[in-house]
Order: C-alpha cells, then sequence, then structure tokens
C-alpha cells in the first residue's frame, strides 16, 4: 500500500510495503489520521491478507493457472454425470420478418426496428443443465474457435476504451486536477468523502461510469487534500460496487429484474405483478444510509489502517508529480469548460426530449428501456471531451487538435497492461460458464435452501447468504436472478412474503461481495489505478482493504433488513412486505 518507503519493491504486485506506515488510531470525521497506535487482532488479520494475496502470481498467470483448474475439473465432473433440472428466465422470442434486396440472399432486417425496446419481458422454461467438459472433442473445439468471440464479446473493453476518450482529453487538458481543487476549495473537508461515496451510490445508473470516472477522482480528491490517496481509491470503489443494487434513482437494473421478478411471480398468482417503485423507498433510504456506513468505514477503519501517504520520489508515482497552478488560466479555463459542456448537453437535449427525438423510444416514450440510457457511457464521454476541449481552449493547455489526438493515445497508451490481462480474463470466464459449472453451482444451493424446513426470515437470510457466495464466481446481478426467481419468488408467496421482498434480499446479497471478488471486471483496472500512487500495492492490498466493507455493509444490511421487515415497513409505494 501506499506508504511512502523509499524501498523498492521486489515484487509488482506487492509484498510487504503496506505494512509500514499503518499505525496510526481514529482520527476525526474528515481529518486524516496522525499518530501511531498499538496494531490490533483485525488489523494483523488483514495485514496477513494483504501478505497471502500479494504473494499470489501476476493477475495474468493467475487466470492462467485457473483456466487449466476448471478444463481439468470440467472433465471430472463430466465424467461423473452432474445436472441439475430447474426453470430458468429467458428473453421472450421476439418475432422477425426478414428482407431481402432483390440481387442477395443476405437479411437486410433480423428484427423489427422497436425490438430492443419492447416490454416483452421473459419466459419460464424447464431445462436440464449438464455439466460441458472441455476437454471432449466439442469443448476442444470451443476452446480454439471461441478465443476471439469471448474477447470481442467481452464489452468491459470497448466500455473502458470509449469512456476513457473523454476523461483522457479532460486529465491531460489539467480539468480534471482543476475540478478537483475547486471541489476540495468549496465542499466542507469533513463531507468530502460522504460527497465522493455518494455520488459512487449514484452513479450506477449510468453503469460503469463510475468505475472509470469516479473512482480515480476520488484518490486524487483525498491526495489534494493532503490525505492517503488509495483510501479516496476505496471509499469510491466501496460507494460505487459495496451497495450497487440500490440507487436513489430509477436504473435500467431495475427494469430487468422487476421484469424477470414479475414472470416468476405469475407461476403462483397469474396475472399479478409488481411495478418498478416497488422497492423505491427501500433502495432511497439504503443508498443514503450506506454512504454514511461506507463514509464511516473509511475515516475509522480504512484510514488509520494505511497511515499518513509519504510518496516516494524514486518510485515516480503519480502524488510525486508536483505542478505549478496558473490560478488565473486554470479559472479562465474552467469557464470554458463550463460553457463547452453545456453546448454539447444542449445537443444532447435537443435529440432527446421532443417528440420523436432519436434518444426516446421508437412509440416515443422516454422510460428506463429508452435509447437515451442505453447511450449514457457515449454521452457521458461526450460531455468529457467537449468540457475537456474547452478547458484546454481556455487554460492554453490545448493548441490545437494534434494535443486532443495526442490526449487521447497517451490515456490508451496507459491501458495496455490491463488490456492484456482482460483477455486472458474474457478466456476463464467464457470457458467457466461453457462448462455450466456456475449454473449448477448456483441452482443446487438454491434447491438446497429451498427444502430447509425453517420460517420466513431464516429463510430470506438464508437466501442473502447463498447469493452473496455465489457473487464470487457469478458477480453479474442478471445471471443470478434469472436462477434464483423462478425457485425462491414462488417459494417465498407460498409463506406469505410479497415478491417485492424477495426481490429487495436479492438486491442484499447481490452487491456486498463485488469489492472483494477478483472476478469482478474492474477490478483490475482498480489495482492499476491504485499503483499510481505505489507500485507496491497488489490485488491483496485492495482486497484487504474492501474486506472490512464487505463485511460491515453485509453485517449491517442483514439486521437492518430483519428490522425492516419485522416492523412491518414498505418497500415502495403501497407495496407492504407481506401478503
Amino acid at each position: 500500500m501506499a506508504t511512502g518507503s523509499s524501498k523498492k519493491a521486489k515484487n509488482p504486485q506487492g509484498s510487504k510495503g503496506a505494512q509500514n506506515a499503518r499505525q496510526t488510531p481514529s482520527a476525526p470525521i474528515g481529518q486524516p489520521p496522525v499518530e501511531p497506535a498499538k496494531r490490533g487482532a483485525m488489523q494483523k488479520l488483514l495485514d496477513g491478507i494483504e501478505k497471502v494475496g500479494n504473494k499470489v502470481p501476476h493477475p495474468v498467470l493467475m487466470f492462467l493457472y485457473l483456466i487449466a483448474f476448471i478444463i481439468v475439473l470440467s472433465h471430472v465432473l463430466y465424467m461423473l454425470g452432474v445436472s441439475v433440472t430447474t426453470e430458468v428466465l429467458e428473453p421472450a422470442p421476439v418475432q422477425v420478418q426478414p428482407d431481402f434486396y432483390a440481387d442477395t440472399t443476405s437479411s437486410l432486417l433480423d428484427t423489427p426496428p422497436t425490438a430492443a425496446y419492447t416490454e416483452d419481458g421473459f419466459v419460464i422454461r424447464t431445462e436440464t443443465i449438464a455439466i460441458k467438459s472441455l476437454l471432449t472433442i466439442e469443448g476442444i473445439r470451443f476452446i480454439f474457435t471461441s478465443f476471439l468471440p469471448n474477447f470481442a464479446g467481452f464489452t468491459v473493453v470497448a466500455t473502458i476504451f470509449v469512456a476513457m476518450i473523454g476523461v483522457g482529453v479532460a486529465e491531460q487538458a489539467g480539468m480534471m486536477a482543476a475540478l478537483i481543487r475547486k471541489l476540495v476549495k468549496v465542499a466542507p473537508a469533513r463531507l468530502i468523502t460522504f460527497i465522493i461515496v455518494l455520488l459512487g451510490g449514484i452513479s450506477s445508473v449510468a453503469t460503469d461510469a463510475g468505475y472509470l470516472i469516479l473512482i480515480p477522482l476520488g484518490a486524487a480528491a483525498f491526495l489534494t487534500l493532503k490525505r492517503h490517496p488509495v483510501a479516496g481509491l476505496v471509499a469510491a470503489f466501496a460507494g460505487v460496487s459495496v451497495a450497487f443494487a440500490v440507487n436513489i434513482l430509477i436504473t435500467p437494473l431495475d427494469a430487468m429484474l422487476t421484469e424477470m421478478t414479475n414472470e416468476a411471480y405469475q407461476l403462483v398468482n397469474p396475472g399479478s405483478s409488481i411495478s418498478i417503485v416497488a422497492n423505491l423507498y427501500f433502495n432511497i433510504f439504503f443508498t443514503i444510509f450506506f454512504a454514511v456506513v461506507v463514509t464511516i468505514v473509511t475515516e475509522r477503519m480504512i484510514e488509520p489502517r494505511l497511515g499518513k501517504f509519504v510518496p516516494d520520489p524514486a518510485e515516480g508515482s503519480a502524488a510525486t508529480q508536483e505542478e505549478k497552478v496558473d490560478v488565473a488560466a486554470e479559472e479562465r479555463g474552467l469557464r470554458h469548460a463550463l460553457y463547452w459542456f453545456l453546448g454539447a448537453l444542449a445537443f444532447i437535449l435537443l435529440i432527446t426530449l421532443p417528440p420523436g427525438a432519436p434518444l426516446r423510444r421508437p412509440t416515443g416514450e422516454l422510460d428506463v428501456s429508452s435509447p437515451l440510457l442505453d447511450s449514457l457511457i457515449f454521452i457521458i464521454t461526450l460531455l468529457f471531451l467537449f468540457a475537456g476541449i474547452g478547458y484546454g481552449r481556455g487554460a492554453g493547455t490545448i493548441k490545437s487538435s494534434n494535443d486532443v489526438i495526442a490526449g487521447v493515445t497517451k490515456t490508451f497508451a496507459g491501458l495496455a497492461s490491463l488490456v492484456f490481462l482482460l483477455l486472458v480474463i474474457s478466456q476463464f470466464i467464457g470457458l467457466f460458464n461453457y462448462s455450466n459449472m456456475p449454473q449448477i453451482l448456483g441452482i443446487s444451493l438454491a434447491k438446497l435452501l429451498e427444502q430447509a424446513n425453517i420460517g420466513a426470515i431464516p429463510l430470506l437470510v438464508g437466501m442473502i447468504l447463498v447469493i452473496f457466495l455465489l457473487d464470487f464466481v457469478i458477480p453479474g446481478s442478471m445471471p443470478k436472478w434469472a436462477i434464483f426467481a423462478p425457485v425462491f419468488v414462488p417459494l417465498f408467496v407460498n409463506l406469505g412474503v410479497t415478491p417485492q421482498t424477495v426481490l429487495a434480499a436479492y438486491r442484499i446479497g447481490d452487491s456486498p461481495a463485488n469489492v472483494i471478488t477478483p472476478l469482478m471486471v474492474y477490478f483490475p483496472f482498480i489495482v492499476m489505478v491504485a499503483q499510481r500512487y505505489d507500485k507496491k500495492v497488489g490485488i491483496g492490498s485492495i482486497i484487504s482493504l474492501m474486506l472490512p466493507y464487505t463485511v460491515v455493509v453485509l453485517v449491517v444490511w442483514l439486521i437492518m433488513f430483519v428490522l425492516w421487515f419485522a416492523l412491518g415497513i414498505p418497500l415502495g409505494p403501497s407495496y407492504p412486505v407481506s401478503l
């Protein structure tokens, strides 16, 4: 971790660097820790986790070993004939009307133009899922033929590159640093952590934008305040991900989870359904509540663990790169950035608000299924790009289009090692999913819990814990709920528990493990950002820092959920916890 030791790291994944300056006690909220203190049992435990985690091989090698392991394991389970039968949710089929030119046999139109934005929902189908070996003829063929599709279909790579276009230009122009200095100047120091965490929680409406934009900003903001930048990074990471399934705003994820819940609900109550606001009160309360919880964990546990940040000039970290600030040029740049930003925003509104605008649904509605939501990453990139160009023109840091292109290419060059790692990760995920091991594991655990003869509250808690464990191997919200909804929604409805309560319980289990599973697709990116400030940071360093967030959030959320259920507090407008 970033402790400022002058010794060089022997292992780029980190070895002993995080243990030198973590002897500081809790400090007042918003203030950096200052005095050394004796290390407790918890700190020693986290030190051990970090030490072990940082001794693992390079992430590329680690995932290569995992690929070899699942190839062998898949064949062993295949030979044992492992399989499960269950009901699964699938997208409803869409009628297509192929069209052709007179002189070609190639289809012009595979689906109606409105197909992506219809509300046909999902259908339930009984399916037997068996282990597929990666050492059979078909399995070996899949390994070789899927290598390129696995990477091409790994959308996180494209998302990172697209998002970093605007951010890269803005950063190279100096706008990001100027914005952080302005935020630190105008916002109360005691509220900086809370603001960063809350913005992280809200950022899930734009899916990946919080990971790519807010997390680096959190580190830079803490550095500006003379606080440990890695503390700002992990606070932002926790804000974005540790309660990802809840938000103050209604998100596209809400729409998909609600629709899948309704399909499962109709197995026992045909024609019944819940709306997208069924968890509204629950989501709003816990978004704000956990912003407070994550803030407290950051300032009472994480910063004392990290200690005072003293950058090592010999390592050439981002923290040692001092720059002289031309206040007049910076203010002029920020004004121009605002003008360019407003111009870009006006254009986005122009193609969104009028009836029949391109970013509305083809039928005219503007909701969570509209093209606007599908375009958020690109829209955010455009806003940052225009604001960055405006800042550069005003501050004099961008003088020609060549400077803009240079900003993008420099940013892309810094992503090279990450892209190689993501190539290997995409193969692991593709092969793991092909084997059907994640689905069979999830279904088996769900059925085991279903057969338990216990009351509603213990069963809800058991469901949350099963989903929490499955999140380590199936991080995505949608795949897990496609497995669990047809099992648990009917089960709990028969016990007098409403489907919105089951969905709320699922949100609890789905989120806390996001920040400690290496299968989380942005985990390598988090490590890469942290290494800008301390080259010794490794996977173990990040996991040891994120583990307190996971434990505290999970335990507190379970307790609060039981109280919420026992008190009968509505989860949304006219949506009680029990039937």
